[in-house]
């Protein structure tokens, strides 16, 4: 498969401003910035030939009005059929923006849950080998011998504690709970497995998550 075709995987708050994009905007650039591009380019052509129809339609309707000012001659409206299309492409471009991004919302649900489900695995200590590849795509997080931590910056007291609730959420769904550190606006999180004595997938599972949380 070619790297232009391969979905992206998308956050949470990316699907939402995808969706604004798509449904309050422009019909298909929520697509494109979200990484749908046949969607994205489908939906901005739609979107973009029924505005242009809808605006030779007014020009025209506009034509004889503007004529009465110079000519008494009667003349002869355009009638409703270019609007109509017109309309109905757009129409067209937004009910299809609608299904990619309801499809984007699904999609990081679905990867949500995978997440939550990889906590239930990993129950033995990983390798040197392999804590060192999982740490590595986790470059905000920091390694004290069995332990790997990160502090979260927020803008106030109030996000730190929205976050520290969050975390609490889906910790408790996998029954792995993070040390946590709150000092106003920053939150230190800590993980090890204690009954592997060391870490496991479940530690990795929960930082990847984390991280998704902050962005929220």
């Amino acid at each position: 498969m070619k790297p232009s075709s391969a979905r992206e995987n998308i956050s949470r708050p990316k699907a939402r401003n995808a969706a604004l994009m798509n449904l309050l905007a422009t019909p298909g650039l929520g697509s494109l910035m979200a990484g749908r591009l046949f969607a994205g380019m489908g939906q901005l052509a739609l979107s973009v030939s029924g505005f242009v129809l809808v605006l030779v339609w007014f020009m025209q309707e506009m034509v004889p009005y503007y004529s009465l000012m110079f000519s008494d001659e009667p003349q002869h409206a355009v009638g409703f059929k270019m609007l109509k299309l017109g309309a109905g492409l757009f129409a067209l471009a937004w009910l299809w923006s609608l299904v990619t991004s309801v499809s984007l919302f699904r999609e990081t649900s679905k990867a949500n849950l995978t997440s939550l489900k990889s906590f239930a695995a990993g129950q033995n200590k990983m390798d040197e080998s392999k804590v060192q590849t999982a740490l590595a795509a986790l470059p905000q997080w920091q390694r004290n011998g069995q332990i790997i931590s990160r502090t979260f910056a927020f803008a106030d007291f109030p996000a730190a504690m929205k976050f520290v609730n969050a975390v609490a959420e889906i910790a408790e769904l996998a029954q792995h709970h993070p040390d946590i550190d709150v000092r106003w606006n920053t939150v230190m999180l800590a993980l090890t497995t204690h009954d592997a004595g060391g870490l496991t997938e479940k530690d990795f599972a929960l930082a990847r998550q984390c991280d998704a949380l902050s962005l929220r």
